[in-house]
């Protein structure tokens, strides 16, 4: 079984639980998941089985959207509900205007500062380990980008806000640096996630619902196929002889004029490459000493045309959405 489904976690389990009820249920050894979420958040939880698990690097970066209730006048060591309480200030003079005139300064690219009780690593400890053992260390700030954030309702003390953000940021900081800014302070009181990427809470069964689908084997109706969950990626369309190059670790030659090598500027030029039959044959990359060329980064299938003797080709390329802009399209 190679495939990737969208489950909603309840509020309880932690996500290596719910991966775990998961690899039971599908008999399956390769299981894994993209984004953690914390035992009292709900939501959105990508799961992979199978080689499929080889794709979740390509999934975690993606922007993830969350609906968080921030409750103000008490803040606690863990930045949520969880924790011991540190501070209680009365939250009388807070309300919705006030909230609202201090969201501005937290959307964009901001300096985040993570939890204490957080799984960032501090010279190779985990800093909820140390703070678990009373150790108190520098936690180094980080860049995170709030690309909206947004007042949806008040019913003091608490607010519920729709926060859509890059990977690595902490919804308890967003909600304890709000609280701070307002001077009484405040905690993640709930936290449900919407949206990790292409997937939505929308197209999310329930975990019981899931679980049961796998011990029926009748899985399919909520699967996402490999090639499906990454078609975010430009898309390069092999031909045989191409197909069995990929398979052989040998790059392929790409067309310079490709609309592929607009995508992501700053970073690895990169790909998915499907065969002639629409499966997903690898992620390749543009080799930065020949750009010209592309590379496989990760090859998920041996190649149906082993026999075919392979020499370098040009490749057709596409955007998602589909617009055919090269030669050798099939």
């Amino acid at each position: 079984m190679d495939a990737i489904f969208t489950v909603d976690k309840p509020v309880g389990p932690t996500s290596h639980n719910v991966v775990a009820r998961i690899r039971r249920a599908s008999g399956q050894r390769r299981v894994g998941h993209a984004g953690t979420l914390d035992p009292l958040a709900s939501g959105v939880l990508v799961i992979a089985l199978g080689t499929a698990t080889r794709l979740l690097e390509y999934l975690t970066s993606d922007d993830k959207t969350y609906v968080a209730d921030v409750t103000f006048g008490v803040t606690t060591r863990t930045y949520d509900r969880e924790g011991d309480v540190v501070t209680r200030t009365d939250p009388a003079g807070i309300d919705a205007t006030v909230v609202e005139s201090q969201l501005d300064r937290f959307r964009g690219t901001i300096q985040q500062r993570p939890p204490a009780f957080s799984a960032v690593s501090v010279n190779g400890k985990r800093m909820y380990d140390l703070a678990r053992r009373g150790i108190e260390v520098e936690i180094p700030v980080r860049t995170v980008t709030i690309s909206s954030l947004t007042l949806d309702e008040w019913t003091p003390p608490t607010a519920r806000l729709t926060v859509t953000c890059t990977k690595g940021t902490y919804i308890r900081s967003l909600a304890h640096d709000i609280g701070e800014s307002t001077g009484v302070g405040a905690h993640l009181s709930g936290l449900r996630r919407t949206r990790s990427g292409r997937f939505v809470i929308d197209d999310a069964p329930a975990l019981e619902d899931l679980l049961e689908a796998l011990r029926q084997r009748s899985w399919h109706r909520f699967a996402t196929s490999p090639e499906t969950a990454i078609d975010h990626l430009p898309t390069i369309h092999l031909s045989l002889v191409q197909a069995r190059d990929i398979d052989q670790g040998r790059p392929i030659l790409a067309a310079a004029s490709s609309p592929v090598y607009a995508t992501n500027p700053d970073g690895p030029r990169r790909a998915r490459a499907l065969d002639p039959e629409g499966r997903l044959a690898a992620i390749v990359t543009a080799d930065p000493a020949r750009p010209d060329f592309w590379r496989p980064e990760k090859v998920f299938h041996t190649a149906p045309t082993s026999q075919l003797p392979s020499h370098p080709t040009t490749v057709g390329t596409h955007e998602p959405d589909g617009s055919n802009t090269g030669d050798g399209y099939p």
